[in-house]
């Protein structure tokens, strides 16, 4: 288990890649889903909630730093007219997911059942962004994936107390993040698994 205080430094980390994000949105490359990202924005908030109420100590600042990371990003995209709105009934279902994590804990107080709502709103809020990583890759940047996966590896590091509402929510941002930089680097992946499997059939 390594010491806390290196989350600090993850925590820098996750602030350098929400900001190379903005950069790319300033520039006019990155177009962002404000849906996804106004979702990336409630859903990690209602998550820090429930994992303080777990007992999670500074294993929880990396969903709170991409909850907040996301508010920036979605202000971003309004500010400079780069991002979009569309509100689909998949929208609609993130909403009713959100509402029902915080329905489950003031009604039941059942942490896990509430945290598994709330990361599955956060999951259906995802689906614009990864269907559009996929097909238009170029309309994303890597930053806001890449750096908080080295941030949530180091926050489950420091945890104390394995249970599910501590450390769910860090592990889903990991497997969030993987799936969303494969989408962005398909085809670069399998460029270089293509020519690597020529070389092969040359030699």
């Amino acid at each position: 288990m390594l010491p806390e205080q290196i989350i600090y430094f993850a925590v820098l980390l996750n602030f350098i890649g929400h900001f190379l994000y903005i950069r790319s949105i300033i520039k006019g490359h990155a177009k962002p889903n404000l849906v996804s990202w106004f979702f990336w924005t409630i859903a990690p908030f209602i998550g820090v909630f429930f994992q303080f109420e777990a007992g999670a100590g500074l294993s929880m600042l990396p969903i709170l730093v991409a909850g907040f990371g996301s508010l920036l990003i979605m202000l971003a995209g309004i500010l400079t007219k780069n991002g979009f709105w569309k509100i689909t009934t998949l929208d609609i279902y993130c909403g009713f997911f959100a509402t029902l994590a915080l329905m489950f804990y003031i009604f039941t107080y059942n942490l896990g059942i509430s945290i598994f709502f709330a990361i599955l709103s956060d999951a259906l809020a995802s689906v614009p962004t990864v269907v559009k990583a996929w097909n238009f890759p170029e309309t994303e940047n890597h930053g806001p994936y890449s750096l908080p996966i080295i941030t949530n590896i180091i926050g489950l590091l420091i945890i104390k107390d394995w249970s599910f509402s501590i450390y769910s929510f860090g592990l889903y941002f990991i497997l969030l993040d993987v799936t969303i930089l494969f989408c962005i680097y398909r085809k670069k992946i399998l460029n270089v698994l293509y020519f690597k499997n020529d070389q092969w059939d040359e030699k």
